[in-house]
């Protein structure tokens, strides 16, 4: 369990710099370079990431119940992994009515996808995992927004293309993930 909280302090810690340290992260930039920023963000990212999956795994081999949720949430939860499979190509495609109206579909991708966890699973490892996440995902979104509003960001307006495109991406990756993917990396059948 310790490498799975471990790898969510680095992997959440740096995706909160924005939230916590905006102007540091700013002087950062500027004093290494944008490039050197990157890379060392890309390098920290990816250890935090590895130790989440590793972590994970181990803790998956001695579960800790914490609730156990009716089997029907599990089908809910694929409600909502289509949802956030949906806004997380959102963030990605331009020109789509998605971005345009919440402006953070990625950040909502994660919300979606972590509390649709939450309800389908009980053990403490993935409280902890999904929890985190979420967490995470609704301070940081309100954070974003916040400075949207700040800024003056605005975002363009959709085309019925753009949306179209985002739709499709989104069913794909859906049925990817519902019918092989989710079982072939974690050995969960999530349609099961």
């Amino acid at each position: 369990m310790s490498l799975l909280i471990l790898g969510l302090i680095v992997f959440l810690g740096l995706h909160s710099i924005r939230i916590v340290a905006d102007d540091w992260r700013t002087r950062q930039v500027a004093r290494i370079g944008v490039n050197r920023w990157k890379a060392i963000y890309s390098i920290l990212a990816v250890i935090g990431l590895v130790l989440i999956i590793v972590g994970f795994v181990m803790a998956r081999q001695h579960p800790v119940p914490l609730y156990a949720p009716p089997p029907w949430l599990r089908h809910l939860n694929a409600l909502f992994m289509l949802i956030a499979l949906i806004l997380f190509p959102a963030a990605r495609v331009p020109n789509n009515a998605i971005k345009a109206k919440l402006h953070h579909p990625q950040v909502l991708a994660v919300k979606t996808w972590a509390f649709g966890h939450l309800l389908a699973t009980g053990m403490l490892h993935d409280v902890l995992l999904f929890g985190s996440f979420l967490l995470w995902a609704i301070v940081l979104f309100a954070v974003s927004r916040r400075r949207d509003r700040r800024n003056g960001t605005v975002y363009p307006p959709g085309t019925v293309k753009g949306t179209v495109i985002v739709i499709v991406a989104g069913f794909v990756l859906w049925a990817l993930f519902a019918f092989w993917l989710h079982y072939a990396l974690f050995g969960v059948n999530p349609l099961a």
